[in-house]
């Protein structure tokens, strides 16, 4: 079989869900508080991924205005009875200090694109929950359990209780089936049947450098659970030089000639400070089930491979093909999301007569409500993304422009503004971790460069591993021109996100953004988007 390099899914693609229905295979991850929510990718041969839909589109099923970064949609589960697709997530509203407060619902879809069904609500008594169906035609809710009494930490165990999908709700006795390990942080559990056994996969250690794949079993699925000889069947921890760290969070899935793989997430840290600036992703490893005692192996295991045997080779092309982008549908392509909102109409509009993306300012970068920000993932170490903007601001609380961002508290933003006086100017602002000498959130990087009063200002941004260059081109002039010093991209990342270990769990962004802090709803016009990515001989993922 064809070797394949991992990540499968490049970029923030955070706790994988593995299904087969059939020949096709689709993976659903995490979002965060990123619009819409999930996203699915399908493949055939498991080496090549395409984003098809992200089914969480519309108020009813999510509003996240008010969810802290990092917050929003956690671990998804996609599962299929035979009948019907099951996706299963969690809304975050709160999830830093004692308590956490975490809803779980459930939507169902007859087509894997839908449309997808209003939400079932489960419970709130803990995250990562998953969806087990039974051969006996029962159906099983599993998710951790949040106790905020319990210290040093407060995750208690996995909680299963039945689901009714008749009366659409638990019913029964809630129990607590598996405490987990001494490696603690028990968490996105997963049930599988198999010669009658029940096995549970969770992930274990945080979702840091200990980041774990603990399996057990039990004859019942009510428990006790005995653990895997290994404890951990994948995990880095031991391992700091292996090129996939923080490797956990795993789900596994059949072939139709009974191979079986698991898909975990998994981070590729950059510099001495050990960064993941392209936050965690998902990678896949070749398994195997003992004949002597009908566990599960990873093959080449516990510690990840970098390169894995698949049924088909990896089209690169795509991978590393510049994508030039329009607006001129009714919906963003489909790379594109915005943070936290449903209405997104008082945030952004496209217009097919000219392909202009139309942002609406409203409130700052890193607002957790409303703010008018569109962009796509970061999925290359070194790249370019560039567009054009026309912006008439009125004074320094209006400005737009081209942003690396990844949360409130770590971004850059080059941005046209104005002075007090109506004239436009130049600037770069950073959050408070980007900014070298410390200071408030949005620091500026730069004096304003000053700008004609009219006319169309070209942004760019250019990546190269740890380096980050802004520049400008006026409309009619000559080429590029630097604005700005050479800033450190890295901090654009889960270990600069502003919160405490196993705390940021997105990735990064680029793309455009307008804010209007005198709440008039200035609007920014922005002419396409480019984002190109560039072979760097000094990393060693793109060689």
């Amino acid at each position: 079989m064809p070797l394949v390099r991992n990540p499968i899914l490049p970029g923030f693609n955070a706790d994988p869900s593995i299904l087969r229905v059939g020949a096709d295979y689709y993976i659903a991850t995490s979002t965060f508080e990123w619009y819409p929510g999930v996203q699915i990718h399908h493949s055939t041969d498991l080496a090549n991924w395409t984003l098809i839909t992200r089914p969480l589109s519309r108020a009813a099923q999510l509003d996240m205005r008010g969810d802290p970064d990092s917050c929003g949609v956690w671990a998804p589960c996609l599962t299929h009875d035979g009948n019907k697709f099951y996706l299963v997530y969690t809304d975050v509203k709160r999830k830093d200090g004692s308590f956490k407060d975490t809803h779980n619902y459930i939507v169902t879809a007859d087509s894997i694109t839908g449309p997808w069904s209003d939400p079932i609500y489960t419970n709130s008594s803990g995250f990562d929950p998953s969806l087990f169906h039974d051969d006996d035609g029962k159906k099983y809710f599993v998710n951790m359990l949040w106790d905020h009494r319990k210290r040093p930490h407060a995750f208690a165990g996995i909680a299963c209780q039945e689901f009714d999908p008749v009366q659409g709700k638990l019913v029964g006795p809630r129990k607590n089936i598996f405490a987990g390990t001494d490696l603690a942080l028990v968490e996105g559990p997963h049930v599988y049947k198999r010669n009658g056994w029940y096995y549970l996969l969770t992930a274990e250690g945080g979702t840091g450098y200990d980041h774990a794949v603990t399996f057990c079993r039990s004859r019942s699925i009510w428990g006790p659970y005995e653990v895997h000889p290994q404890k951990h069947i994948l995990t880095s921890k031991d391992h700091p030089l292996a090129a996939l760290q923080r490797a956990g969070h795993g789900d596994l899935v059949d072939t139709p000639d009974g191979r079986t793989y698991l898909v975990h997430l998994t981070g590729r840290p950059t510099t001495q400070l050990r960064r993941c600036v392209l936050g965690r992703e998902t990678a896949i490893q070749e398994a195997y089930w003992s004949p002597s005692d009908d566990w599960l192996y990873i093959k080449n295991g516990p510690v990840p491979s970098l390169h894995v045997d698949l049924p088909a080779a990896r089209d690169e092309t795509p991978y590393w093909a510049p994508k030039s982008y329009t607006f001129s549908g009714p919906d963003l392509p489909i790379d594109f999301q915005w943070l936290r909102t449903p209405d997104t109409a008082r945030i952004f509009r496209t217009d097919p007569s000219d392909g202009v993306l139309t942002l609406i300012g409203r409130e700052s970068p890193g607002s957790w409500f409303e703010q008018a920000l569109v962009a796509r993932r970061q999925e290359h170490f070194s790249y370019d993304a560039e567009t054009t903007v026309d912006f008439q601001p009125e004074d320094e609380r209006q400005f737009a422009g081209l942003t690396a961002y990844y949360c409130r508290f770590n971004f850059f933003y080059l941005t046209v503004s104005a002075h007090s006086d109506g004239q436009r100017e130049l600037l770069i602002q950073a959050s408070e971790a980007s900014w070298p000498l410390g200071g408030l959130n949005a620091q500026r990087l730069l004096e304003p460069v000053s700008l004609p009063r009219e006319g169309k200002v070209k942004l760019k941004v250019s990546v190269r591993g740890r380096a980050l260059q802004f520049y400008y081109a006026l409309e009619g002039e000559g080429g590029w021109k630097e604005v700005g010093p050479v800033l450190d991209a890295s901090i654009v990342s889960d270990e600069c996100g502003g919160h405490q270990a196993h705390g940021s769990f997105t990735g990064a962004f680029v793309g455009v953004a307008c804010s209007d802090l005198n709440g008039t709803a200035r609007e920014a016009r922005f002419e396409g988007f480019v984002y190109r990515p560039v072979r760097d001989v000094s990393d060693r993922y793109d060689v």
